[in-house]
């Protein structure tokens, strides 16, 4: 059974289909790579975050982006939110609001 992908909303789909063509392209790429075999391809594609939360590491020409994701055990991976880094860490901001969604996610799950 092939894992499901979803997108805390519309906004955040369209946003991350509108990412720069070389960064969507890497999306694409490990989208599939994780509705085949799950969402932990490892290191420098994916990274735990803490409590659950994971980021989708996407570097291209144009820049470096991130985009965060939870997982439910029914093999279901959940898209919470996306940035264009352009400083060395996360923003904290960045990373509370992906915890936000996913407690607001796992909690609607339940």
């Amino acid at each position: 059974m092939k894992w499901t992908i979803t997108y805390y909303d519309e906004t955040l789909e369209h946003e991350i289909f509108g990412l720069p063509d070389g960064i969507l392209a890497k999306f694409i790429k490990f989208t599939e790579i994780m509705r085949e075999f799950g969402p932990n391809i490892g290191m420098p594609h994916t990274r735990a975050m803490g409590n659950g939360l994971f980021e989708l590491r996407l570097k291209g020409k144009e820049g470096i982006a991130r985009v965060f994701y939870c997982t439910f055990v029914n093999k279901h991976i959940h898209f919470l939110h996306n940035i264009i880094k352009k400083t060395q860490k996360t923003p904290p901001k960045d990373l509370r609001f992906a915890q936000s969604r996913m407690k607001e996610v796992k909690k609607n799950a339940t």
